[in-house]
This record gives C-alpha cells, structure tokens and sequence, in this order.
C-alpha cells in the first residue's frame, strides 16, 4: 500500500507547464515529488496538508532565468522577493559576473556598481563568509544554504578574466591575455561545466563600470576588454556540452548583435545555445526590437542557430535618486558623474559651466548612439525637499522657468542630490508592440534583473503581469495566446531550454508548485511599494505586492508562502529550494 500524501491540492484547474489544455485536477504530493495527478479525489492520512484551489489554477513554479542574486542569496536566502510571486527557481551568474571565483575586493568592485547593489554591505559580507576559492567549492557552498526557491547559475567571465589575469591586466585595453592564461580560463570553464554550471556569460556594454576606490575605478568590466577570439575559444567548450552563452551585445552601437547570432549558428556545426538581452521596444529606438526579431528568425530558421532574445513581458520603468541611475553610464559626462562618490564633490562638478556644456551636448547629440531616450518630458518628480515640484516633468518645470531643461535638472540633483526621486519609461510602454514581443517564437521571457538596482526596478513579478496581459486580452475579445502557452512560456519552455530540471507538473517531478487566484491577477500586480531588503540593514527597494493573486507556493513539496506571505521558516531551515545542476 502507498504511503499516505504528504500535500493534496484539490479541486484546480491544473496547467502541466507543456501548453496542455487546462483540466480540473487533483495533485498528491509525497517526499517532495509529484506522485499522482488525478480526475477523482485523492485519498487523504492522517498527516496530510490538505490545500483547496477551487477556483484557482494550479501551475508549476515560475523561473526567472536573469537575476543578480548571486550577494542576497548569502544574506538573505529565501529570496523572498521573488519566491512570494511564484518563481520558485532563479538564474544568476548574469552579465559576465560571478561571486564563484576571485577575491572580495575584486569581486565586490565588479558586482555593486553595476548591479546598484551597496557596497558597505556586499564587500564585508564576502570578506566574512567568502570560503570558497574555486568554481567547485562555489556550487558546493550554494548547496548548503537554507534557499528558498531553487538556484542555478552561469559562470561569469568578468570575474574569471580578473582572476586568470589579475584585474589591472584584465582591465588594460592594450593587454590581451596570455595562450597560458586562455588556457587556464579554459580550465575554470571546464570544471565549472562538469560541476553543472548553465554556461559562461559576457559583457561587452561598455557602460558598466567597475566600483570601489581603487585606481581602477570607472573602468568598464573585465569582459568588454577581451576580444571576440577569446569569447569564440571558450564558446568551442560550450557547444562541445550543449551549454549556454549568455551575453550582453553593446546596445549603445547594436552592431555586434550579429556577432552573437552568428556565434550560435549550426551550419556544418552544432548550434551554440546562446540569449542576449533584451528584446525590447525601445522609446529610444522604436524600430530595434523589430530588427533584433527579425534577425533571430533568419539565425535559427534558415542559419540552424539556437538563439534566444531575453525579454520581460511589461512596461520598462525606472526610478532615480538624483543621478544615480544606470542609464546615466552610457555617456561620458553621465559617467563622470556616477565616478564621483563624494555628494559636494559631484554637486560642484554639476554646477561646473564646462561640465555643463559638455553634458548638454552628448545629452542632446544624434550622433551618439543610445539606449536612454534622453527625453526630459518622459520623467515625473516623485519627491523632492521642494514640494512644489513633486508631480511635475522636468521640461515643464523648465517651460514654466523659462531655462534650458538640462540646466534645470543639474541644478535639482546638485541642490538636492538622492532626495530628488523621480521616474521614467524605458520601453515596452506600447501594447499592441509588446504583445507582438512576448508572441514571439524566438524570445525567452525574463531579464528580470532581480536582486539588482534595488531602488531603480521592481521586475520581480513579471509572470504575473504577463498573465494580466493574456488574461485581459481575452477579456476584451483578443487572445495573445492561449494561458495554457503563457505558462508554458513562463515555465517549461525556460526549464527545458536552460537544461534543468523545473518547470513540470508531471508524475515524478520535483513538486515546484503555485497556487493563483485569477482573480487576484489585476491591476494590483502593477502596484508598487518599497520595502526593506532582507538581511541587507537600512536598505529598502522597490517592490511590487500583490497578496490576492497568489494563495500558495510551494518549493520540493513544502509550503513556503500563503496568500502571498512567505512563511517564516523558509530561508531559514533547509529542504525548499536546492541547487539546480545543468543536465549532461
């Protein structure tokens, strides 16, 4: 006789993640496994956690597959943030970097500026509790945290490149390394493809910069210095395994897009999985995610590529603390803002006439190229110590002045620095545009960025706002695609493609479980919130909360979250979320 179910969800209407038409079905639940989906009821013991989804669907956990967990899973590892919205497995290892190999003072001036992540906590953090010093030990240590959603993650060649060739050296634009130190980067690769790792993944946007206070500072990372031979030589290993090249094109020149899509081209050869970010319909350029798209059906229908655009299924949005924003490093006057630490001392480099001159000119050239729209009337003042502006744009305030609107915004961020907060859009504000973009055949969804630009973004529920998009469609007459396939897409269709083991509700699957509310899936799951971040003291992010929409999530067969709160022992007590490896 079986022994009895650990968990029973009844009576919802059950999504298996493949795109199979929805049906109402029982789920017993037993030993962390999904050990029998069924028509009838399903007998109950004495110990069984009994959960009622009338009315509810029930749909395997979500997967993000772009994050920068990579600090908060030491401080904080129920990544609640994203485990109370259904995604019960993140990926990171994002953008070229990587805490899996280096030293806390090399990896922590990589990682906090470009992620907007605070460096008072990240470098002391890996100074304690950094025991690892190879890319095994790494995947070893992530194995004993308490996680809450499960982890897997990409080798970062940022942090590689800077360990092989020391950081000064891999940050010299006319050093390239060594056949003994290509050699060696083919080593750490190598051990980290055979302990399960996704792949490698690469940067070569040169406006993310290097932190801390070291020389070196405001250089960009380690990877936009090598060549593309380097990157070819250690992609040879991943093709050879079937593992993934994860890359970051320089979106501010566009033109080695193809050098990636070529990368992944099969003729005469195996195919190289590869994904890029993002497709994305861009205030800046509103024809790119057009090209981009076009671009990736022509690699994989007719060149047998595998390559897959990143996207995220909502609107782009951004907040700002004064200047401090990503966007702001993509041209050189930005980025010597952002060098300074110092609020005087970037407040007098504000009000410098030259500086002035040279900002306004880069800010309003049609020659530079960009991925910010740079348009001052896309912004609203959110707060300010001057009340009166709250609510405004900066181009009106600077109609209503009568001023130059670029005088008028340096003025705002070096009179008051981060306590001017405002907002803006960076793409995807069109719908008809981004329906097209999440329909199509050659996008993954996610780029989520979580864990990253704590007080810039709040992408954490992304699966959730795209099936408000679906399920509204359907509501007025249209149909995006079925929410059978939107689940797919958000499931499945990530799990397989990533090569691990998530994104099923099939007899024998690890019970990765959520539990929606569709009725809770409206306009609450664009409502944002700021919130502390977990073991991270005096920090607060932007969120987004939307309790009604999610009654249980549950992670290897244990309930970890309840009409939206994550419960208390997760991140704590081990047996939720593990270590996802890399199958073959």
């Amino acid at each position: 006789m079986d022994a009895p179910f650990d968990v029973t969800i009844e009576n919802g209407l059950f999504f298996d993640g493949k795109g199979s038409p929805p049906a109402a079905r029982h789920l017993g639940l037993r030993g962390g496994k999904v050990a029998a989906i069924s028509e009838a009821p399903l007998p109950r013991g004495p110990g069984t956690r009994v959960l009622d989804a009338r009315g509810c669907w029930v749909t395997p956990g979500f997967i993000d597959l772009h994050t920068h967990y990579d600090a908060e899973v030491e401080l904080a590892p129920s990544l609640s943030e994203s485990l109370r919205h259904g995604v019960t497995t993140v990926v990171f290892g994002s953008c070229s970097l990587s805490l899996a190999i280096g030293t806390p003072e090399d990896l922590a001036d990589q990682f906090c500026r470009v992620e907007a992540i605070p460096y008072e906590v990240v470098r002391p953090m890996l100074d304690q509790r950094k025991t690892w010093s190879t890319v095994t030990e790494y995947f070893e240590h992530l194995d004993t945290l308490p996680l809450g959603p499960n982890v897997s993650s990409f080798l970062g060649h940022s942090a590689v490149r800077a360990h092989v060739m020391g950081i000064e050296r891999s940050l010299d634009r006319g050093v390239r390394a060594t056949e003994g130190e290509l050699a060696r980067m083919e080593e750490i690769l190598r051990e980290a493809l055979d302990a399960g790792y996704l792949g490698m993944s690469v940067m070569t946007l040169k406006w993310d910069k290097i932190g801390g206070s070291r020389p070196i500072r405001s250089r960009p990372l380690p990877s936009t210095y090598a060549p593309w031979s380097e990157y070819r030589r250690l992609c040879r290993l991943l093709r050879e395994r079937g593992r993934i090249f994860q890359g970051v094109p320089d979106a501010a020149t566009k033109v080695n897009i193809v050098l990636f899509m070529l990368e992944s081209v099969g003729l005469a050869r195996k195919p190289l999985k590869t994904t890029i970010i993002s497709l994305m319909d861009l205030r800046a350029d509103r024809l790119l995610y057009r090209l981009a798209g076009l671009g990736a059906r022509i690699a994989n229908t007719w060149l047998g590529a595998d390559f897959r655009l990143q996207t995220l299924p909502e609107v782009f949005d951004l907040w700002a603390d004064g200047i401090d924003l990503v966007v702001f490093e993509e041209f050189g006057a930005g980025a010597a803002a952002l060098h300074l630490t110092d609020p005087a001392e970037r407040a007098r480099l504000l009000r410098d006439p030259a500086y002035r001159a040279k900002f306004r000119s880069q800010w309003r050239s049609k020659l530079l190229p960009k991925v910010f729209h740079r348009d001052f009337n896309h912004s609203e003042i959110l707060s300010c110590p001057d009340e009166r502006l709250v609510g405004k744009s900066f181009a009106r305030i600077a109609e209503e002045e009568g001023r130059d609107v670029v005088d008028v915004f340096l003025d705002l961020v070096a009179q008051h620095g981060a306590a001017l907060r405002w907002y803006t859009i960076m793409g995807n504000d069109r719908r008809g545009p981004l329906e097209d973009i999440i329909r199509h055949p050659d996008a993954i969804i996610g780029f989520s960025d979580a864990g990253a630009h704590l007080r810039q973004m709040a992408h954490y529920n992304f699966p959730l706002r795209m099936l408000r998009l679906v399920k509204d469609a359907a509501r007025e007459g249209r149909e995006i695609m079925p929410v059978e396939r939107a689940v797919q897409r958000l499931t499945a269709e990530i799990g397989d493609w990533l090569g691990i083991d998530a994104g099923r509700l099939e007899v024998g699957a690890q019970a990765d479980v959520v539990v929606l509310d569709p009725g809770g899936i409206d306009g609450d799951v664009d409502r944002v919130a700021e919130a502390p971040v977990e073991g991270f003291a005096g920090v607060v992010r932007m969120v987004r909360r939307n309790e009604r929409a999610v009654r249980a999530v549950l992670v290897n067969g244990r309930l970890a979250v309840r009409d939206g709160q994550v419960l208390p022992e997760v991140g704590t007590t081990r047996g939720y979320g593990r270590l996802l490896r890399a199958r073959g």
